[in-house]
């Protein structure tokens, strides 16, 4: 059970990694202007979507394994409600893999202030995640 804890959080670095990473690469890549510039910036969110992908698949393997040798954190309600803020980071994924497709075809339509505070978004809901699995609230 430790070695999937270890894995777990490895992989939730690598995911975390690239979930604030690509938002501010879209935010350079909406301020480019130079088409050489654009394609790469179109490559390094590419690869970098890759990795984030990864660390998401392995962060939630790694994670269901845990849950299927301890089954009773099901029962708890904080891990219901880590669960939640799970499922809200990975529609953030899914809404970032829709922005890659847009700045890919060069059709992305996002102003400044609202790629700032998406590239902000998920950190509200990795404190909570965090402080739900170290305090374990009932």
């Amino acid at each position: 059970m430790l070695w999937l804890k270890a894995l777990h959080i490895v992989f939730v670095v690598v995911w975390f990694a690239g979930i604030f990473y690509l938002p501010r690469l879209y935010i350079y890549h909406s301020q480019a202007t130079d088409p050489m510039i654009r394609d790469t910036f179109k490559v390094m969110e590419r690869r970098l979507f890759g990795m984030m992908t990864l660390g998401a698949v392995f962060t939630v393997g790694f994670g269901l394994s845990m849950l299927l040798l301890a089954p009773g954190f099901l029962s708890m309600p904080w891990m219901h409600a880590k669960l939640a803020l799970v499922a809200l980071l990975i529609g953030y994924h899914i809404q970032c893999y829709r922005m890659l497709i847009a700045y890919r075809q060069d059709r992305a339509q996002y102003s400044q202030r609202w790629l700032r505070i998406f590239n902000e978004l998920p950190l509200i809901p990795l404190l909570g995640a965090i402080l739900l699995v170290v305090l374990k609230p009932v």
